[in-house]
């Protein structure tokens, strides 16, 4: 079951697998047009061989009619070929030439076609989950978005080059061959194609047991990737805690049932394969030993029967490779669905008219609750046994219930906030964990969206709903606690919100952030390489690296969400006096749990379970004796 946050701007996977193949419809229109001649030019060797071994080495009249008569008769006859074996030789060889050439440009307009679609879904893929909000990444695990960008996308690709794109000429092939065969015998042809119903009958049947048993897998491997970025992304929280063989242990079990969940869509796909085999086999032994007996009896000639026997190996692969084209669209249909429900998820949307006011200008909350969204848990793992015991009905039931997120099952984060940030001053933070600090910053950011009935903030007396969200995110600088380094150096990460990186602009940040000593400590100074989030970094030095590529930015506002928590007292100190003197027209927001970080604020805001507990100055707080004072008497040495 997947979080929901979705419209139907595709209603069905085909209408989204059309508008992926727009960009590719004239290769693929082209590699269809050479997948039939290369059908008409196979459909010409036989003909052939029946002629070769009938008429001009049997004896036996040729019944040819029209442009092809009147060249035999031109050229001397069967006579004259019978002592110039050479020339239907050459002929053959010219139509296997043409053959190859037209196989030569199926497969490479098939190829264009196939990677012009693979780069248009993951293109869009792409740039739709960056613009997905903040709930909907946080709904969803990283690993399994990335198999659906990367197996699922793979599993429509190949449907669509391997197995669709052969449907028209599977079905040319099908309806000459059965023309030919029958102007041969039409008594062998009844034969042939009696079992042909059978064969489609049989895979129609697999279809949905191989779709459910396809998701089954699709799923399983989308948690397996999940588990797997998972630890290797944590491995040190991993290795600190001792935790490998746990974690080995999981892992083993997941991959057990992931095992076991391929093998029994194996076991699937092998009677499958084996009972088209089996009826393909008996198909041809049927062929073969009535055309034999017409053979003897005189109702076939040799060149007649050699050319219905391949007609007929014409017949039973195309008939075959309808039967997979079925299962394989069970597959493909499992893949599109989930790359549609990625494609339907909602973007960041702004108003119709949007606006871009003075971003240095007072900061009002008003009334502010907010509450965050619910969404369904993802179904645990289930041994594959017990899952193919669940009934059709109960899981079509399921996958179309898809509830919407519901706010007011969960306790609200914040309740009836409001104060005013005059612009241009420094105010602080204050509160426990999970008293609502970190959402007052990511609402006012628009990282998280305020509901309609979740009160007001305003910048310049405009509403944040009406402000351009690039716009609005542009002008304000936000920190993290535990910021995010992209692999690279430490002068690309200070850089990375400038269009430009020049070497003494990014100094000038870090020295406000108080780490351009530390980083000319380094033997390659500002160009050494960080690694994967900043892996090679202290918690200090990558918090002090975020801060100096906010300041890069200069922002009108500044929030250093809990930012200063890695770095010691003195560092702290360094850092708040060197912002004072260069963001003094800078509206600044400091989120901290530390009381030294906030007690030269112009202002203090002490959250409590998400309500405003105490407001105003270091001195003003601690007189009051309340919830400020008791974290100032906490933190104070012994």
């Amino acid at each position: 079951m997947q979080p929901t946050n979705t419209t139907q701007k595709y209603n069905t996977g085909r209408s989204l697998l059309f508008h992926f193949v727009k960009g590719s419809k004239r290769f693929f229109g082209a590699a269809v047009l050479f997948s039939m001649a290369v059908t008409v030019l196979d459909l010409f060797n036989p003909k052939i061989i029946a002629f070769t071994v009938d008429s001009v080495i049997g004896g036996k009249e040729a019944d040819l009619h029209g442009f092809l008569g009147d060249l035999l008769a031109d050229i001397g006859g069967p006579a004259y070929l019978r002592t110039h074996l050479y020339i239907l030789a050459v002929f053959v060889a010219a139509v296997a030439l043409l053959g190859a050439v037209s196989r030569y440009f199926f497969r490479l307009m098939n190829a264009k076609g196939q990677e012009k679609l693979v780069r248009k879904m993951r293109d869009e893929l792409y740039d739709h989950i960056i613009h997905l909000p903040l709930t909907w990444h946080n709904a969803n695990q990283t690993g399994d978005i990335i198999q659906r960008c990367t197996s699922d996308v793979d599993t429509v690709r190949r449907f669509l080059a391997e197995q669709l794109i052969n449907l028209m000429r599977v079905t040319i092939l099908i309806f000459f061959a059965i023309i030919f065969m029958s102007r041969i015998h039409m008594g062998l042809t009844l034969v042939a194609v009696a079992l042909v119903p059978v064969i489609i009958l049989y895979s129609f049947f697999f279809h949905s047991r191989i779709g459910q048993s396809f998701m089954k897998v699709d799923e399983m491997e989308g948690r397996l990737s999940a588990m797997v970025q998972e630890n290797l992304t944590g491995v040190r929280v991993v290795r600190a805690f001792g935790r490998e063989s746990y974690e080995k242990e999981r892992f083993g079990k997941f991959n057990e049932l992931f095992m076991n969940s391929w093998v029994r869509l194996m076991r699937l796909l092998a009677i499958f394969w084996a009972t088209g085999d089996f009826v393909s086999g008996l198909q041809v032994l049927l062929i073969v030993s009535f055309g034999a007996v017409l053979c003897v009896r005189g109702d076939l000639t040799a060149g007649e029967y050699i050319a219905f026997i391949s007609y007929n190996a014409m017949l039973t692969w195309p008939v075959r490779m309808l039967g997979r084209v079925i299962s394989e669209m069970s597959k493909a249909g499992i893949s599109i669905d989930r790359i549609r429900y990625i494609m339907n998820s909602v973007e960041e949307l702004d108003a119709e008219h949007t606006q871009t006011p003075e971003m240095n200008a007072d900061i009002v909350f008003e009334h502010v609750s907010y509450a965050y969204e619910s969404y369904p848990e993802q179904e645990k793992a289930e041994d594959p046994e017990d899952t193919g015991k669940r009934k059709k009905k109960d899981r079509e039931e399921a996958a179309a219930q898809k509830p919407e997120p519901k706010r007011n099952e969960n306790p609200n984060v914040l309740t009836d906030v409001s104060f005013t940030i005059p612009a241009g001053s420094t105010v602080g933070i204050l509160g426990g964990t999970g008293s609502g600090k970190s959402t007052l910053m990511h609402l006012m950011d628009r990282l998280l969206e305020l509901p309609e009935d979740g009160g007001r903030i305003t910048i310049g007396g405009c509403d944040i709903r009406n402000i351009d969200r690039a716009y609005l995110r542009k002008n304000i600088g936000i920190v993290l606690q535990e910021p995010y380094l992209f692999s690279g150096t430490l002068a690309e990460n200070i850089a990375l919100t400038s269009e430009r990186m020049e070497l003494d602009d990014v100094r000038a940040a870090a020295r406000v952030a108080a780490f351009d000593e530390t980083a000319m400590k380094f033997s390659k100074g500002y160009e050494t390489y960080v690694g994967e989030r900043g892996v090679t970094l202290s918690g200090g030095q990558k918090q002090r690296t975020a801060i100096a590529q906010m300041l890069l930015r200069k922002p009108p506002i500044m929030v250093f969400d809990d930012s200063l928590s890695a770095v010691d007292a003195e560092t702290d100190a360094k850092i708040r006096a060197a912002l004072r003197e260069e963001s003094r027209d800078t509206t600044t927001i400091l989120i901290a749990h530390r009381i030294s970080t906030l007690m030269h604020a112009d202002r203090i805001i002490v959250l409590d379970h998400g309500r405003i507990a105490e407001s105003g100055i270091h001195e003003e707080l601690l007189e009051k004796g309340g919830l400020y004072r008791k974290i100032y008497d906490l933190q104070q040495p012994a």
